[in-house]
């Protein structure tokens, strides 16, 4: 893990600095299957126009305190009319550290050519991209992923400096597939195999809140990933691959009280009906062949409601999907755990892998069941196949962490709305990670930000 970012933010921190990582829209390039790189003789498309205003209406009712663009013309016109359509006087910023990834020898290429010319290297970009070296016109040789994630590392460091984590600030950050990515990685602590962890659509959304952390410096918490809801176009396209959506259950009575309810048996409230409501209608025209619940009353009313739209499809209940065991603590409001166990709250906030609820789980614990029975399912279904899996907070964050490369320390690093919708997407090579194609879309329930119930586990 890097040390300058700590992938972890704690239940109940405030935000203090959002980060708004908008991918620029569909370029003249990104038709035509070329690569771009660094080159700016790719413009956008009247499509990528449109996705550009599409995401300043999204986020018309988002105050963004400051613009950042690459300088590229994609970019840059992306920027201009996402604020143009958001309604705010603002002047953007034009930073080369938001240029996208150096790829000079490919530049102008097709991704056919590339793998015919230079076939060895496509394979090291395809499978280990850190590795992938190529050679200037100039002759030398350079490693182009490592030098994006050091002009990401730079960029971060000289953005903290303008809007400190206390800033309450919203700022807009527009850029392109290679560079995003990095940026999510440095925030994330720079996990394993990272890059080909994650997707970043033309004109996507994704949001990263930073909040000061007890001790110095700073958390950090996905709260959606590779958002193009807004764009009207559904899910990203599914891979080769089997895929499976991850939703969290809908709101409970409990939920809204902010009362610890682990594995007390409680229903879906009035509202947790209705967000289940709008995931059915989010995902009726996803095909899907297998639905997957924890036993539990309020994931399983969810996923009972989201297959309103498809009949037929048989689901499993099962007990290794089930939220963490809180003992003691659960049915109890905070306040209630704070009066008695306050150390140990306090730990959980901040360390979460080094406490054993009091007659309870660690979440060392969960992650091992959660993870055991997340492989399972997905290693049983067919590359043509895409799974409904529903479920709890915690057991979706240990899901998450251990897709994106974090650990069980890192599990507050991840938002789960209730009713928010997740879709991963498994490698059909096993040598490569399964890619986290979106993360906690709430779209469906009311605005681009989760504005869901923060509640308790």
């Amino acid at each position: 893990m890097g040390p300058q970012y700590d992938g972890r933010a704690s239940t109940s921190s405030p935000v203090s600095l959002r980060l708004l990582l908008v991918r620029h829209g569909l370029s003249s390039f990104n038709v035509e299957r070329r690569i771009q790189g660094r080159d700016d003789l790719s413009v956008l498309t009247a499509q990528g126009e449109e996705q550009a205003s599409r995401t300043g209406l999204a986020l018309k009712d988002v105050p963004i305190t400051a613009a950042y663009s690459s300088p590229l013309r994609r970019a840059a016109s992306t920027c201009e009319g996402l604020l143009k359509a958001q309604g705010q006087a603002l002047t953007p910023v034009m930073d080369e550290g938001l240029l996208e990834i150096d790829l000079e020898p490919w530049s102008g290429m097709s991704a056919d050519e590339r793998a015919t010319r230079d076939p060895e290297a496509f394979k090291a970009w395809k499978l280990t991209p850190e590795s992938l070296e190529l050679t200037r016109k100039d002759g030398s040789r350079y490693r182009p992923l490592p030098e994006l994630m050091e002009q990401a590392r730079d960029f971060l460091r000289r953005l903290l400096e303008r809007h400190s984590i206390e800033s309450n600030d919203t700022v807009l950050v527009v850029g392109h597939n290679a560079i995003l990515r990095c940026l999510m990685l440095v925030l994330l602590g720079e996990p394993q195999q990272g890059f080909r962890r994650l997707q970043v659509d033309n004109a996507s959304l994704s949001v990263f809140n930073l909040s000061p952390k007890a001790g110095g410096g700073h958390q950090v918490q996905i709260e959606c990933l590779n958002n193009t809801a807004h764009l009207g176009e559904g899910l990203p396209k599914k891979g080769s691959g089997a895929r499976l959506v991850l939703v969290r259950h809908g709101e409970t009575n409990w939920n809204r009280q902010g009362r610890f309810q682990g594995q007390i048996d409680i229903p879906l409230n009035e509202n947790g009906h209705a967000q289940a409501e709008a995931a059915r209608g989010f995902l009726e025209d996803v095909s899907l062949q297998r639905a997957y619940s924890s036993s539990m009353s309020r994931p399983r009313q969810t996923a009972e409601g989201i297959l309103r739209s498809h009949p037929g499809v048989p689901m499993t209940l099962t007990r290794g999907l089930v939220e963490i065991g809180h003992g003691l603590w659960e049915g109890k409001l905070e306040e209630e755990i704070k009066a008695e166990w306050s150390a140990l709250l306090e730990e959980w906030k901040r360390t979460p892998e080094t406490v054993q609820m009091p007659e309870g789980e660690t979440i060392q614990d969960v992650w091992e069941r959660s993870v055991s029975t997340w492989t399972t399912i997905a290693e049983s279904l067919d590359p043509q196949e895409t799974a409904l899996v529903v479920a709890h907070d915690a057991v979706n964050k240990t899901i998450l962490c251990n897709l994106l490369g974090l650990t069980p320390a890192d599990i507050w690093a991840v938002k789960q709305g209730n009713g928010g919708v997740t879709v991963v997407d498994m490698p059909t090579d096993p040598s490569q990670p399964a890619v986290v194609t979106c993360l906690n879309l709430t779209s469906h329930l009311g605005g681009v930000l989760d504005r869901t119930a923060a509640g308790a586990l």
